[in-house]
């Protein structure tokens, strides 16, 4: 009788993404899909609070808004502007 192949071995865990830029020390903000960066609303030492908008991503023809998920103080911004992003990629790192 014929017997099939085993299947495949599963594929390694992919790698994390690599950031555009050293990521500063803290929490990571990550884009939660790929897309476009279209703005940057923080800067490296600037004081924010949750909610507060810090990019806005462009996908699939809708704009994103990438907020703050709690306050505290941008260590890094990762990104520049109309730069290309992956889901799980580091925009910026907070303290």
């Amino acid at each position: 009788p014929y017997v099939p192949p085993p299947p495949p071995a599963p594929p390694p865990p992919p790698a994390a993404p690599a950031a555009a830029a050293p990521a500063g020390k803290g929490e990571v903000v990550a884009a939660p899909m790929p897309g476009t960066i279209l703005d940057i609303r923080c800067q490296a030492g600037q004081a924010v609070k949750a909610g507060e908008i810090l990019f806005i991503l462009e996908a699939m023809k809708m704009e994103n808004e990438i907020c703050a998920p709690r306050d505290g103080t941008v260590t890094a911004v990762c990104v520049s502007k109309a730069s290309p992003v992956e889901t799980g990629m580091t925009l910026c790192t907070l303290a």
